[in-house]
């Protein structure tokens, strides 16, 4: 079955979420390579989560936002 927008954008947050612990995992264990590594990861899932999440808003018709 097809993953849908909302459970693609919810997946991206996890992936972001995910990326941001084992970054400061990695810093606290002194490995500031991998740390850097799993931060630009983090930080790539997040923009993306961002951006799907504000593509699946504009299709909500405005008298349903709140």
């Amino acid at each position: 079955m097809p993953e849908s927008n909302q459970d693609h954008a919810a997946n991206l947050h996890i992936y972001a979420a995910q990326a941001h612990t084992a970054a400061a995992a990695a810093h606290r264990r002194g490995d500031h390579e991998s740390a850097g590594e799993l931060s630009s990861s983090a930080q790539e899932y997040s923009s993306k989560a961002a951006e799907k999440t504000e593509e699946i808003a504009r299709r909500i018709p405005e008298r349903l936002r709140a």
